[in-house]
């Protein structure tokens, strides 16, 4: 009999919720969703079941705040964690999060012992990072969602800028997620053309900015929370070219082998995901003011990552 695939998704905060939504709507499989507060897990996967009737998918949810009901899944995403508040650096968030991401992972390796593991708390790289370490997962099952959504946001921002349907751009940034992503307009095209038939270097310059500061920007709006809509979709887009075994290039946080002269910690680019997780990582030819840039973010995860190592999490 084939079996529904399984996507847990844990937190059902803003971005954990909207996951589920997503994920159901595409009837990604069965989805669980967990927080520590069951009522809550369990109030917005009822009612988001009790959507399916109008939508028209055929996805259970379910709610829980117990590690057990969300056993044998093939795709977790991890969304547990603070958020940031005005004035907060991703970084205040370390100490913080890296104890709720270590505690959440101990649940997932107990029960989904070969899921695929998609991390979205922040501070990304280094969340990431506490992630594997606590699963022990080979690297092709712990991936990081910060470059789709980068991704989103420049494309979007190229988009109004232009005139041009979101469709036909393609864009993408690579490393950490935050103030150091280095966005590529040498590598995005519109319809096939370059970036730069459509757009002068000062307003390419300008996008890539408020790309980089697109997080903030939304926190700052909110004034009570961050981004969820976007971020949630990013992580449901990854989770499913995994679970469809999509082969979908993405830009993805991965720990890295060697690949770009760096090891031993996750940062973005581009990624080949299918069925077994991470598939390979596009490594590309920069230019001296991309590498820089990337070298410039690579040495930022590595100061999360050292001041990660000094915490008694």
């Amino acid at each position: 009999m084939h079996k529904r695939k399984k996507l847990s998704v844990i937190g059902a905060g803003f971005v954990g919720s909207t996951c589920a939504h997503w994920a159901a709507e595409k009837e990604l499989g069965d989805v669980v969703l967990l927080d520590i507060n069951e009522g809550s897990a369990k109030g917005k996967a009822l009612d988001l079941f009790e959507a399916s009737p109008i939508e028209g998918f055929d996805s259970k949810v379910t709610g829980t705040s117990d590690y057990k009901d969300t056993a044998g899944s093939d795709v977790v995403i991890v969304t547990a964690g603070l958020p940031r508040k005005p004035g907060m650096s991703r970084d205040d968030l370390l100490a913080k999060n890296a104890t709720i991401v270590k505690k959440v992972c101990e649940g997932i390796k107990e029960y989904s012992p070969n899921a695929i593991v998609i991390i979205v708390s922040n501070p990304l790289d280094a969340m990431a990072l506490v992630a594997k370490e606590t699963l022990g997962f080979p690297r092709e099952r712990v991936i990081g969602m910060a470059g789709v959504l980068d991704s989103a946001r420049f494309r979007s921002f190229i988009a109004e800028e232009t005139g041009v349907s979101v469709k036909d751009i393609q864009a993408f940034v690579l490393g950490g997620h935050g103030d150091t992503m280095v966005p590529m307009p040498r590598h995005c095209s519109i319809g096939g053309a370059p970036l730069e038939k459509f757009l002068s270097k000062e307003k390419i310059d300008a996008l890539v900015d408020r790309t980089r500061k697109g997080g903030a920007e939304i926190v700052g709006l909110l004034q009570t929370g961050s981004a969820y809509y976007a971020p949630s979709a990013s992580a449901v887009q990854m989770a499913e070219a995994i679970l469809k075994d999509q082969h979908r290039i993405l830009p993805c946080a991965a720990y890295l082998e060697g690949e770009y002269g760096v090891k031993d910690i996750f940062v973005g680019v581009l990624c080949r995901l299918g069925g077994k997780g991470l598939e390979a990582v596009v490594e590309l030819d920069l230019n001296e003011e991309e590498q820089a840039g990337l070298d410039n973010s690579v040495n930022h995860v590595k100061e999360l990552v050292t001041a990660l190592q000094n915490l008694n999490y």
